[in-house]
């Protein structure tokens, strides 16, 4: 297999159906850098204008409609000192009283120590002079290009995938996307040195990062939604506004992965997701809100061979 170091020269706000940037064989890897939500590169200079540039598309042999396309999240490495949040809750995360008296959505600046893998408030915020928190990186949006020749912003996702915001795709985690177009079309950006759970205040620690990735096509798996692999659990994504709607996509696909790939009649896995079942929600920000249905993997079944 081979290892691609894929540099764009053009970045994209939506997932579609675009020229390829980039075409692979399937099982390769690809190398690229990534820029911040507002599309500066690693040494600030600013390349394209946000929301979430995308790097690709990146055309992976044999992927046709149909197929799903498999995607190990190798290696994330920051590759600036800073990144930076908004100083406020966005008003869809309190109650409607209270919108008034946020603070203004200020940007505020964060120091990254690439060295011991910590985030600082720069300058520190009067009580907080002592926070430091871990990097813990995770791609804010990646997917593929949905049907039909549409082209969805990078502001919002959809069951190609898009701007989901979940703490959960980061280093050593899989992550499979319905296979919509031919040769998919990858897309990969929008990356966070940490994030909490929904993006509350619209931002992560927004930075840029280079991603180490590989592109697996597996033929005939056909999904609906995107799914995840991590080392103790398989979890499956549903995008959608409202956020219980998303939580209904996610539950089904959940339901449907259980019986085609472990062989639990509908019953079955009704009994397991009612008393095993754990959630997680993504981005409670954008348009389309994300919501993970989660199973651990020591309550799974053996998988059903094929």
């Amino acid at each position: 297999m081979t290892t691609h170091r894929f540099a764009p020269t053009t970045w994209y706000n939506v997932l579609g159906t675009v020229p390829p940037a980039l075409t692979i064989a399937s099982g390769d890897t690809v190398i690229t850098e990534t820029l911040d939500a507002n599309g500066f590169d690693k040494d600030g200079v600013h390349r394209m204008s946000g929301p979430n540039p995308m790097n690709g598309p990146i055309f992976v042999e044999g992927a046709e409609p149909g197929d799903a396309l498999k995607l190990e999240i190798i290696r994330m490495t920051p590759n600036r000192a800073t990144g930076w949040t908004r100083a406020s809750l966005a008003g869809n995360v309190v109650d409607p009283e209270v919108v008034r008296e946020l603070p203004a959505r200020d940007k505020v600046n964060w120091a990254i120590d690439r060295q011991a893998l910590t985030v600082t408030l720069d300058p520190p915020v009067k009580g907080l002079e002592h926070l430091v928190l871990p990097v813990e990186p995770m791609i804010g949006c990646f997917g593929v290009a949905p049907a039909l020749g549409q082209a969805f912003s990078t502001a919002t996702s959809a069951e190609n995938g898009g701007n989901m915001d979940y703490r959960g795709f980061g280093p050593g985690a899989t992550v499979w996307f319905p296979v919509a177009t031919e040769g998919a079309l990858f897309f990969i950006g929008d990356c966070h040195a940490t994030q909490g759970d929904g993006e509350i205040v619209g931002t992560g620690i927004e930075t840029s990062y280079e991603v180490e990735f590989r592109l697996t096509v597996e033929k005939g798996r056909k999904l609906v939604w995107p799914r995840g692999e991590s080392e103790d659990f398989i979890y499956s994504v549903g995008n959608a506004r409202p956020l219980d709607q998303a939580l209904q996509h996610a539950t089904t696909d959940m339901m449907n992965w259980l019986m085609s790939d472990y062989g639990l009649s509908n019953v079955a896995a009704s009994h397991l997701l009612g008393q095993v079942v754990r959630y997680e929600v993504g981005n409670v920000y954008d348009p389309a809100y994300t919501m993970v249905c989660k199973v651990e993997k020591k309550w799974l079944p053996a998988r059903v061979s094929k």
